[in-house]
């Protein structure tokens, strides 16, 4: 499998250069080599800069106190509200996280019938299509669109709701199933999860279809009636491509206090006529990077090789990038506390861009090329070294788009000529 396009890049200039070179191979050359190398990355070794200050423990989202339960809250005096919860194209992770307001969830019980909850209450789609327009006060929709069942139940649940919250990454941004449109179609992706991967191509030849690989159809006609499975698309959208939304709350998956948040704005609509935040609302974020609420100092240090975690001593104090270890924080909306870096793993940028930034990858790609090695006694920094830095990410396109692939500006996969 190719490592990617700048190590790809990288190859195919070695080659070029193999060409002109003499390519004996002999020690000389190969010490020389390395001398050369070791001399060029001491040289462009930048000093460190002064320490920034490390942000204020309250001042962000996620540090603030959770407002406790509301014991006793009962049934609002105009009759409980309804409210349903939905599954699209995701893990799982964002259904489960409701949980994580812990006793306040109860206050959902208090002051709403939940009518559709996939993984907690057995509503159906029927039930919900019988509905009037309008009857459900606030659906909470978690995952990308990624097949026709996805788009026509969010479209459903737009049309019986007053309120609709895109809710978590995969909703709001694509999220990691966005990824897949990084290939060609959605065929590709069925055969290579039922022939490709070692166990299903085991499971094919072992039970005879390795010629003719049975691969799951989106229709078959068994004695009890016709089955039907959804029909996957070619490209996964987020949720604001879809439908009209109210209210977006990201993290992969959101935070307890985002969670609460939501809630607490919930409640007081609901028992005490409080206005909801403007219609475009994205909750749980702050108007600064996630750098800026990371407690780490920076030095600014010059990027020479980009390292993966395990393969430095992680200093717990150093700001992770001064390390060599690419992290999303320059280019991804504070908010969330900073939980990733705070235990030594970099941010992925589950939270999106800031609001000045519609393309968070391409925000990243200039955060790290702003701390290439050209300094002021040596201000250059040729194609080949650029190269060689950026062909040490494994995976750039997964890296600086894991979340946002729906909303950026490349989409996805074209074919040469734009095709």
């Amino acid at each position: 499998m190719k490592m990617g396009f700048f190590s790809d890049m990288k190859a195919k200039r070695a080659e070029k250069k193999s060409a002109k070179a003499c390519g004996c191979g002999c020690k000389d050359h190969k010490a020389d080599s390395a001398s050369k190398k070791a001399d060029t990355e001491a040289k462009k070794t930048a000093p460190a800069a002064k320490k920034a200050a490390p942000a204020a423990a309250d001042e962000f989202v996620a540090n603030r106190p959770i407002d406790g339960y509301v014991p006793n809250l009962g049934a609002p005096k105009g009759g409980k509200i309804k409210i349903a919860l939905y599954w699209a194209a995701a893990c799982g992770g964002c259904d489960v996280s409701i949980l994580d307001a812990d006793e306040k969830v109860l206050n959902i019980g208090d002051m709403a019938d939940i009518v559709m909850w996939p993984i907690a209450q057995d509503g159906k789609e029927h039930d919900i299509a019988a509905m009037k327009d309008g009857e459900i006060t606030v659906s909470i929709i978690n995952g990308a669109i990624r097949n026709t069942e996805n788009e026509s139940m969010v479209k459903l649940l737009r049309q019986k709701s007053v309120l609709v919250v895109s809710y978590g990454s995969c909703a709001c941004f694509g999220g990691i199933p966005a990824l897949a449109n990084l290939v060609n179609d959605h065929k590709e992706i069925l055969d290579y999860v039922y022939t490709k991967t070692p166990s299903t191509a085991s499971f094919q030849e072992q039970c005879g279809h390795k010629n003719e690989p049975v691969i799951p159809q989106t229709s078959y006609k068994a004695p009890e009636g016709t089955l039907t499975l959804p029909t996957l698309y070619d490209t996964v959208k987020s949720l604001d491509q879809v439908i009209d939304v109210d209210y977006s709350i990201p993290g992969c998956p959101p935070t307890q206090e985002s969670i609460s948040q939501l809630l607490d704005a919930l409640v007081g609509f609901v028992y005490n006529g409080v206005a909801l935040p403007p219609k475009g609302t994205m909750i749980g974020v702050t108007d600064k990077t996630l750098c800026e609420e990371c407690p780490r100092h920076k030095e600014n240090r010059r990027i020479t090789k980009i390292n993966e975690p395990y393969e430095v001593d992680v200093d717990p104090d150093l700001c992770l990038m001064d390390q060599g270890i690419l992290c999303l924080g320059p280019a991804t909306v504070g908010g969330c506390g900073a939980k990733c870096t705070r235990v030594g793993q970099p941010c992925r940028g589950c939270y999106g861009p800031t609001k000045i930034v519609s393309e968070q990858g391409a925000s990243m790609f200039t955060a790290v090329s702003s701390l290439f090695p050209v300094l002021d006694d040596d201000p250059n920094c040729g194609e080949d070294e650029i190269i060689d830095i950026m062909s040490s990410v494994k995976d750039p396109l997964g890296y600086f788009y894991a979340f946002t692939m729906s909303k950026a500006l490349i989409r996805g996969k074209v074919k040469e000529g734009g095709q």
